[in-house]
């Protein structure tokens, strides 16, 4: 019996199929010299029936056994160089009649592991088209390949998985028979595809299951197999990932099985869909099996390969584990990793790491970095929380929050160390928010504000910057301030008073506005996206510990309201850069909202250095998501009287005044939203002037009446309530810069509370139609709420007209005094050429001259002419 060509021990695992050397022939078959090979000639090959050999094989005679050995040695004799392609079907008829003949007579072991070999041989064709034409042919024969495997011979099997895996080493003919020429390189294994060889060769893994060597021959095999993401998809629809799974922890003194068995999930996860993979990985059975190779290698590996193997075995359980219906925790695994991921940073006594010492190796490097990695995978799912608070995960991470000075207890590289450290704070950040009182308890607040404070400091560090997490920090500090700044922003954003408050305790408000102007000094030197990140979620962490408490307003103060106002003069076309500055533009309105509204000392600040015109100017970029926020400060900022007079005083571009701008906003947000308007602005919808297409769109849907119905949830939707309110604080009376237009929009704006009440009141009557019928009472006194809306409408609408007419004759009266100004112009422009012309008369005749006046209408001449 032949054995496997090289064992998985003896080398590293890797992603592709390993290439192992051609297997030897089966069946000791010996050739008579190499000049009777080559003297096979096509006549020699025509002598050979084959259908005379297929009814000689359906005899039952026992009397031909010799017979018919002996003439299968001569079509393995004359087929050593090849099979053709046109008798493929007939030599797959033989062996299949080979197969059923084995069960009585062992002597035809020999010639089928012969007859098997010769289709690991380059197939011939006598045409380019042949591969086509017979590839259906072929692709059956192959097939037929996976189904022989049914036959109880080990050496059959052997020869079989042999001759599918030299498909991928595929070696020139020594000879071509005359006019033939082999296949290409890869017809056979298309052919594989297509017949769907991979699955059937996966099921008869069913039939070795005590047969070790004829196993790890087959799984060889799907691992050649599976580089295909056709066989995967085959592979996987018969199961492969649990089928293979469930087995790891058979008996295999040389780790082949492990190993190959991990190469094919990782292809079949490559190359298909990763969740169904998983779907499938995620029985009891399967974990359980995951659980016990790995910690099996993790106690007992030894070797580079076992911790390759090992290593790549826990990044399967960790997107198993990503699965929530998978029963990580029931299995017992989910424990055994926390107790992995923490045992060095804190001492929990448990049998699983008693004498148990992880090596400064690449590949316990790694480990330690997958471990940190299935924290973080754990902690989205809630029954693992318990697991995490109870094996001390917070103190272990925690461990990581100082500065980088020579490595604990573990002697990493300086590298090696930053990489853990920013590993680990990068999943604080994810588990900090599910262990609050292991937050406080461990004095988390006071260890990041310490950390963050060497961050800003001089010691000197240089940041290698050559990991995933220390992107953009190499030569700094700023990932680590990058990453505890996170951590901080995901604690503070649960806005729970115990967290806020013990921070605000320690002067964080005051830190934080250092760092904010130590990032802000950096990012003027040179801009990117780490330090616009840094500065966003430091605002966004004052926001959130300084909203609705005075007194961290006031600490915001002054110096505060200094670092906000250079993020509102931030040139507008940095919004679009890519790097984040549109994100730190909503923290810096965010923080302005939270931390200065509502505090006067902060407003007074705001204010004297003309906030208010910087978010006009904003304003009059008209970018709608910019613009709700704005407009949601300058309401709440309105209640201070000051801002007013700012409001008004302000300019835009061809000096724009502010109140101009806000009814261009409204004209605006009502075109996206659809409400009817003529041509001129008026109300053309009496009855619900403010309705969107949107809006009449949507059905009568009777709902109950703590559900909003369609018109009050518009009104969080769009801008203008907003600009309604905001309108109100200015007043509707002298407003300046507004033209006829303006005011016609003015007017539906003005009675928007009126419009908007009808609205509701509209869409209960529609509901309580729909439902049932009022009461005659009831709906005579819906009759007179509909009829008061609709005329609101009217009056509104008629209000508009006259406006428009009351302007028109204005124009027109403005154009009657051009075109009489005209006039007057005219008429005396053709007095003074009349007069012009009699001067010049009578001073060229003479006779004229002495006429009667003359000399007064020449002396009146000269005066025109001057």
């Amino acid at each position: 019996m032949s054995s496997l060509a090289e064992p998985a021990a003896s080398r590293a695992p890797s992603r592709s199929p390993a290439r192992s050397p051609r297997p030897a022939r089966c069946g000791g078959e010996r050739r008579s010299n190499a000049a009777d090979a080559d003297t096979v000639q096509d006549t020699q090959f025509k002598s050979v029936d084959l259908n005379h050999v297929i009814k000689l094989l359906e005899e039952t005679n026992s009397s031909n056994l010799e017979r018919q050995l002996k003439i299968l040695k001569k079509v393995v004799k004359h087929f050593e160089n090849g099979l053709p392609l046109k008798d493929l079907a007939q030599i797959f008829e033989i062996l299949n009649l080979c197969a059923e003949k084995l069960n009585e007579q062992q002597a035809f072991i020999e010639p089928m592991c012969e007859l098997i070999k010769l289709c690991g041989l380059p197939f011939q064709k006598k045409k380019l088209s042949d591969e086509v034409s017979y590839s259906l042919t072929v692709s059956k024969s192959i097939a037929q390949l996976g189904y022989l495997m049914r036959v109880p011979s080990s050496e059959v099997r052997l020869q079989i998985c042999k001759c599918i895996v030299s498909f991928y080493n595929v070696e020139p003919p020594k000879k071509l028979l005359s006019g033939y020429q082999p296949t290409s390189a890869n017809y056979k294994i298309q052919m594989a595809e297509l017949g769907g060889l991979a699955e059937t060769l996966l099921l008869s893994l069913a039939l070795v299951e005590n047969q070790l060597t004829e196993k790890l021959w087959i799984l060889k095999t799907l691992q050649y197999l599976s580089s295909s993401g056709v066989n995967c998809r085959l592979m996987l629809k018969a199961q492969a990932a649990s089928r293979l799974c469930v087995h790891l922890n058979d008996a295999d003194p040389s780790g082949q099985l492990v190993f190959r068995s991990s190469e094919i999930l990782w292809n079949l996860l490559e190359n298909t869909s990763k969740e169904e993979v998983v779907n499938q990985l995620s029985s009891l059975e399967c974990v359980h099996a995951l659980k016990e190779v790995f910690v099996h290698l993790l106690m007992h590996g030894f070797r580079n390969y076992d911790r390759q193997l090992r290593n790549d075995l826990l990044v399967i359980a960790t997107l198993v584990a990503e699965n929530p219906a998978a029963p990580m925790i029931e299995s017992g695994f989910t424990k055994q990793l926390i107790v992995l991921a923490t045992f060095a940073e804190v001492k929990i006594p448990n049998p699983l790491v008693k004498g148990l010492k992880l090596t400064y190796s690449y590949e316990d490097f790694e480990l330690k970095k997958l471990l940190f990695n299935v924290i973080g995978v754990l902690s989205k799912d809630p029954c693992a929380v318990q697991l995490l608070s109870e094996n001390d995960v917070m103190p272990a991470l925690l461990y990581y929050v100082k500065p980088n000075q020579k490595p604990g207890f573990h002697d990493w590289s300086a590298a090696q160390y930053e990489e853990l450290q920013l590993h680990a704070i990068a999943i604080l950040a994810s588990v900090a928010p599910l262990l609050l009182d292991k937050y406080l308890s461990c004095q988390a607040n006071t260890l990041l504000l310490v950390f963050l404070e060497w961050c800003i400091g001089q010691d000197p560090f240089f940041g290698q910057g050559n990991s995933f997490h220390g992107t953009g920090g190499r030569g700094s500090k700023l990932a680590q301030m990058r990453y505890s700044l996170r951590v901080l922003r995901s604690v503070v954003s649960l806005c729970d008073d115990a967290v806020n408050l013990n921070l605000c305790d320690q002067g964080a408000i005051s830190q934080l506005l250092d760092i904010l102007k130590y990032a802000a000094n950096r990012s003027k030197e040179k801009e990117d996206a780490i330090l616009l990140e840094i500065q966003a979620d430091i605002l966004f962490i004052l926001s959130i510990v300084c909203e609705n408490d005075l007194h961290r307003k006031e600490l915001f103060g002054y110096e505060g309201v200094d670092m906000l106002i250079p993020f509102m003069q931030m040139d507008p076309n940095k919004l679009f850069s890519g790097l984040g500055h549109s994100r730190l533009l909503f923290s810096a309105l965010d923080c302005l909202w939270s931390c200065v509204i509502g505090c006067y000392i902060a407003e007074e600040s705001f204010l004297e250095k003309q906030g208010i015109f910087l978010l006009l100017d904003l304003l009059a970029l008209k970018q709608k998501n910019l613009c709700n926020i704005i407009l949601g400060i300058l309401v709440e900022f309105c209640d201070n009287p000051k801002t007013t007079s700012h409001i008004n005083t302000w300019r835009g571009e061809k000096d724009q005044t502010a109140a101009n701008l806000l009814i261009q906003l409204w004209r605006q947000e009502e075109l996206e939203l659809g409400v009817r308007r003529d041509q001129y602005g008026r109300i053309v919808d009496m009855k619900t002037p403010l309705v969107s297409s949107f809006q009449k769109q949507q059905e009568v849907i009777p709902m109950p009446a703590n559900c909003p119905s369609f018109a009050i949830v518009e009104i969080s939707e769009n801008i203008r309530a907003k600009l309604y309110s905001l309108l109100c604080k200015l007043g509707f009376e002298n407003l300046r810069g507004l033209s006829a237009k303006d005011f016609v929009t003015l007017a539906i704006i003005r009675r928007y509370l009126d419009f908007k009440i009808g609205e509701v009141w509209s869409e209960l009557c529609a509901e309580l139609k729909e439902e049932f019928r009022p009461v005659s009472s009831d709906e005579e006194a819906l009759k007179v709420i509909s009829e008061v809306s609709e005329d609101v409408g009217g009056m509104v609408a008629a209000l508009q007209t006259e406006m428009l007419e009351s302007q028109q004759h204005q124009e027109l009266q403005e154009e009657e005094k051009a075109y009489t100004k005209i006039h007057t112009m005219h008429k005396q422009r053709e007095m003074v050429n009349k007069s012009w012309e009699n001067f010049l008369t009578r001073t060229s005749n003479y006779e004229a001259l002495k006429a009667p006046g003359a000399r007064d209408t020449q002396t009146r001449g000269r005066e025109c002419s001057r």
